[in-house]
């Protein structure tokens, strides 16, 4: 039976905005009216707006990858090359590290961030983009950066972690699990059934700690394209790029659908005039 999401997309139309270089990732629709997002491998931060098209906002941004809004507005940035650090850039463009090391460690490669209400951070680091002979720990993590500045590993309880999203309370902190071993690599090169694509969630305390890791949704499937960006509306459904396009959840669960597009999504952001515009980067 296909997909129905009627209720959910007032069209299935997507629309072509602008072509850059590399793998682009990290979109955010910004208040003023205007989208940025990265290309991965040419280190810039893009800008688009539809009056003027794409611009570079800024070079050499060390592998930027996810990006969010700080409770302040400021863009959080994590960059996988180079210093492997998270960044908050300010209005006048200054980029400030929030997240070196933990514990005196260097991150493997920061790969996606979300911040929540009361100022913290949480970022992730999965093990597996990085050589073995240069892993300071040997673990998968997701990360808090605390309203104070520190650091706290907030679980190793994933396998690879990468997108993040909280349920709309912010009771709930959803992961995207890309795979669990470098076998999964393989066979997403060869087209094979993987079944460790999935949705983690875990309860968040009020300091920020989390508890009852679970799997939320199975993603599993032979189709191009992994669990990655992740971003969660009003009404608590889950939407997150994956094997074939956007996948769309319930609250509890219960698979609605696939928003299938012409390419293979990495990342979604909602935004638009009324915050109801489905943006997406593919892979090139």
């Amino acid at each position: 039976m296909p997909d129905d999401l009627s209720g959910i997309l007032e069209s299935p139309e997507h629309t072509h905005l602008a072509d850059v270089g590399g793998n682009t990732e990290g979109p955010l629709w910004h208040p003023e009216g205007y989208l940025t997002f990265v290309s991965l491998t040419e280190s810039r931060l893009y800008r688009w707006d539809e009056t003027n098209g794409v611009s570079v906002v800024r070079e050499d941004t060390g592998e930027g990858n996810g990006c969010a809004f700080d409770r302040e507005g400021h863009l959080l940035m994590c960059e996988g090359a180079d210093h492997r650090r998270v960044t908050r850039m300010g209005a006048d463009g200054t980029v400030t590290a929030i997240a070196e090391q933990w514990e005196g460690k260097r991150f493997h490669k920061p790969n996606d961030v979300v911040s929540r209400s009361d100022g913290s951070v949480y970022f992730t680091d999965p093990s597996l983009r990085l050589e073995p002979e240069l892993r300071e720990y040997d673990f998968a993590g997701v990360f808090r950066v605390a309203p104070d500045g520190q650091v706290h590993l907030a679980t190793d309880g994933c396998e690879y972690p990468n997108g993040l999203a909280f349920s709309p309370d912010e009771s709930v902190l959803y992961v995207a699990i890309s795979r669990a071993t470098l076998d999964c690599l393989g066979k997403e090169e060869r087209g094979e059934f993987c079944p460790h694509r999935k949705i983690r969630a875990f309860d968040v305390a009020a300091d920020g700690s989390l508890s009852n890791n679970r799997v939320f949704a199975d993603m599993s499937s032979a189709e191009p394209g992994v669990p990655d960006g992740m971003k969660v509306d009003t009404a608590g459904r889950v939407f997150c790029t994956g094997s074939g396009g956007v996948w769309v959840f319930e609250p509890d669960g219960t698979r609605i659908g696939v928003i299938r597009g012409p390419g293979v999504p990495r990342n979604i952001a909602f935004g638009g005039p009324d915050n109801r515009t489905v943006y997406t980067t593919p892979c090139q």
